[in-house]
């Protein structure tokens, strides 16, 4: 597979770009996104797709969308790459996903009186993850949905880790299993 720099990636155009998407080999694993505010974890979360060459990404609500400048920064030109698409609710990419793939597992990375520890879960392919507002996490309705919440322990005084890094973790977990 052609691995490109964040020179390349950055200044690769779209047409490009589509050739280089329309020949990787995706996983079975999608991300939604849900009220993601930070535009330059927006754009860190298409460098974690990216690197894990996940199927399809989901922004949804209130947040940017490419081509922001901030999100195109810190894409580092990933964003034309990894296939993605806005909706306006968690639940009608949830609903879209469940009518294309009938057995889909949904599982939200989120601290919740429901959740288990991300190593005790058990994961099926193929699966979205699903994570929340920097702020308030994934919309309570939108646990509702999900067929498991899994959280990452904190140890600390710091009640959680940057959106990122806890998909990053879950992420990195599921496709070494």
């Amino acid at each position: 597979m052609t691995k490109l720099d964040s020179k390349q990636l950055r200044n690769i155009s779209l047409t490009e770009a589509q050739v280089l998407r329309d020949n990787i080999k995706r996983q079975p694993i999608y991300l939604i996104l849900e009220n993601v505010y930070d535009t330059y974890n927006i754009g860190g979360l298409f460098r974690l797709a990216d690197a894990l060459t996940v199927t399809k990404i989901f922004l949804c609500g209130q947040m940017e969308i490419p081509p922001n400048h901030k999100i195109k920064k810190a894409s580092v030109g990933t964003y034309k790459i990894v296939p993605w698409t806005y909706k306006k609710t968690t639940i009608e990419a949830i609903r879209e996903l469940r009518n294309e793939i009938i057995d889909i597992q949904i599982v939200a990375i989120e601290q919740s009186e429901n959740s288990i520890s991300y190593k005790k879960a058990k994961y099926t392919e193929p699966l979205a993850l699903i994570v929340g507002n920097e702020t308030f996490g994934v919309l309570p309705e939108t646990l509702d949905t999900a067929d498991q919440i899994v959280e990452i322990p904190m140890w600390g005084i710091n009640k959680s880790l940057n959106v990122i890094v806890s998909a990053a973790i879950v992420a990195y977990h599921i496709s070494k299993s």
